[in-house]
């Protein structure tokens, strides 16, 4: 009865020691295999909602650099640039095209003076001076002229002031004016030419 039991005895200590490998093995092996499969499967979960997210964008990817070329045609339609092959070229167009707005809006042009070019970012500043008479409804068809012309041109610094009036022969006062002596800048632009 007591080999039996000492048998018995040593089964279970038998199973105890294997229970006890078993469960050794399982939290230094097993536990630290399954922790990172589930980080693993993790990262792939992430990792392939990126992948879709980036496939979506491809997808649209052509349509933006339609829309893109789309625009860039629309803006050379709008002609907002000058279209000439120099500054100077593009300083006389816009000279003269103040010079017809003075003249049909029945002002007087007094002088335009062309001013340096200033380039930044890829693009031409064509700047010009210009003086000009006549009164406020001139003044105002001139602008409206320029506000609409193409190519884009934009009004900077301008000085209006009233013209003394001229001396009466007969009352020896001076009789008012309407008249306007305005100075202005003018600016245009074009693209700056390929070196």
């Amino acid at each position: 009865m007591v080999l039996q039991k000492n048998n018995q005895n040593e089964r279970w200590l038998a199973v105890g020691l294997l229970l006890a490998v078993m469960g050794f093995i399982s939290f230094v092996i097993i536990l630290p295999l399954v922790n990172q499969g589930l980080a693993l499967h993790e990262e792939k979960n992430a990792l392939g909602f990126r992948f879709e997210q980036h496939e979506r964008i491809l997808a649209r990817k052509q349509s933006v650099v339609d829309e893109m070329e789309m625009l860039k045609t629309k803006f050379a339609e709008q002609n907002y640039l000058s279209t000439q092959n120099t500054s100077a070229l593009a300083s006389a167009e816009l000279q003269e095209m103040i010079k017809q707005a003075i003249i049909e809006a029945g002002g007087q042009l007094s002088s335009t003076q062309g001013l340096p070019v200033v380039t930044k970012n890829n693009f031409n500043r064509i700047p010009i001076n210009v003086r000009m008479t006549g009164n406020s409804e001139v003044l105002r068809a001139v602008l409206h002229k320029i506000e609409t012309a193409t190519p884009l041109v934009v009004v900077e610094q301008i000085d209006i002031r009233p013209m003394r009036g001229v001396r009466n022969k007969v009352t020896h006062q001076i009789d008012p004016s309407n008249e306007l002596s305005v100075n202005f800048q003018a600016v245009s632009f074009m693209k700056k030419p390929a070196a």
